[in-house]
């Protein structure tokens, strides 16, 4: 009987690598009419920050530009983007959030 165990694992291994899903980070933007209070509502409920996480982020939005939310495979990015979306609609505020891949 031949055994092919350490040809076997390299090769799985190596497999598992390429299957590495892509990652992506969900970034929000700064606009002029989004209030401090609706961001860290978004970074709290969607992207499940604590209150000071929150609030950090939702300065560097305010003073970068832009803030990292967080970074997650493509579908969970899609739908937190989604997420953001259907909030600022709702409540009437031009916030958006991008995806970047890694």
């Amino acid at each position: 009987m031949h055994h092919f165990e350490g040809d076997f694992q390299n090769e799985t291994l190596d497999a598992i690598e390429l299957k590495e899903p892509q990652l992506y980070k969900v970034l929000l933007l700064n606009d002029d009419y989004s209030s401090m209070e609706f961001v860290i509502k978004v970074l709290m409920q969607i992207f499940h920050h604590s209150f000071e996480k929150a609030s950090e982020i939702m300065l560097s939005v305010h003073e970068q530009g832009k803030g990292l939310c967080g970074i997650y495979t493509y579908e969970i990015a899609e739908t937190k983007v989604e997420y953001v979306r259907k909030m600022a609609k709702e409540e009437h505020f031009p916030l958006r959030a991008i995806m970047e891949a890694e």
